[in-house]
């Protein structure tokens, strides 16, 4: 049975890379290469794949900013076009849009797959350009609400105790794009925290990873009605590789260690976190964090440490 996943070893990838080039530039003698650019690390990467490990469909999402996102490279297989595979991709690159916060998606549209996208709800904008001199495009567009499992309210919340009580967190425009109970998901302003290498500031890097993980405790100790002070009492951080796009943290429940029960009894609670960042579907940063509930301290949780 097809999966639609992103690629993980060098050969999926470089039968990504093949599809791509026979779908979208080999007809038009473009050479072997042609279908790759600079931005293909920051990226997420979309692939359907058979039981026999071949690559079916293709897509490519990329951050242009805070909030809005461009698909691009869209390609399947002529042997199975028309069985919708297309849309399996582009719905997959839309949920991986609406957990990293983009609300406003676009694309470069060929003529002949106009209809296609006016049938994913995408709106034209008009004619865009010719690519190898003979290929019209359309620019068009579509607008994203938030995936359907986030807890809007509980989110809203956290970024506002952020917001009103850690100004660095206001300046960098951490925001909460996803929360479902279990993961959280975090973003901020790339253009803000650049450093001289055009790439995301360590100290950026660490504080949102920081705050996610506090974050992620303060929305549990919300969702099991508990209270306590939170502070963080250890932690350390190991930097893969540059973020050189808009960097987003994750945390999980199943990288989550700690007993909030113990907070039921008059006693501190002491929960393991580990964050990853992530510079498009790479893991760029890993941060582990030990963060102390001191019990008694009635609703003061509403204020980051």
């Amino acid at each position: 049975m097809p999966v639609c996943r992103s690629p993980k070893t060098a050969e999926e990838f470089e039968q990504y890379y093949q599809l791509r080039w026979q779908v979208l530039r080999k007809p038009w003698g473009q050479p072997l290469g042609s279908e790759r650019d600079s931005l293909e690390q920051e990226s997420f990467h979309r692939m359907i794949i058979d039981e026999h490990g071949k690559v079916l469909a293709v897509g490519r999402l990329e951050k242009t900013d805070q909030f809005s996102g461009k698909i691009r490279f869209m390609a399947v297989c002529k042997s199975v076009q028309g069985q919708g595979l297309g849309k399996q991709i582009i719905a997959a690159l839309e949920q991986q849009a609406q957990k990293l916060g983009i609300t406003d998606i676009r694309l470069k549209a060929r003529e002949n797959a106009l209809t296609f996208y006016q049938q994913l709800s995408y709106t034209s904008k008009g004619f865009s350009h010719l690519l190898f001199d003979e290929i019209k495009h359309f620019s068009m567009s579509k607008k994203l609400s938030h995936h359907e499992s986030h807890q809007q309210v509980s989110a809203s919340a956290l970024q506002s105790v952020w917001h009103q009580t850690i100004p660095l967190s206001k300046a960098m425009n951490i925001q909460i794009s996803y929360y479902d109970g279990e993961q959280l998901n975090s973003h901020c302003d790339g253009s803000f925290n650049k450093n001289l290498h055009n790439t995301m500031f360590a100290g950026s890097i660490y504080t949102l990873a920081t705050l996610t993980g506090w974050g992620w405790v303060y929305l549990q100790l919300k969702q099991l009605q508990l209270e306590g002070d939170i502070v963080l009492a250890k932690a350390n951080i190991e930097y893969h590789a540059p973020i050189k796009g808009i960097g987003y943290a994750i945390v999980c429940a199943d990288s989550v260690k700690g007993d909030f029960n113990r907070l039921n009894e008059g006693r501190n609670a002491r929960i393991n976190i580990t964050a990853h960042l992530y510079n498009g579907d790479n893991i760029a940063a890993t941060f582990t964090g030990s963060y102390a509930v001191l019990a008694g301290k009635a609703k003061s949780n509403d204020k980051a440490q």
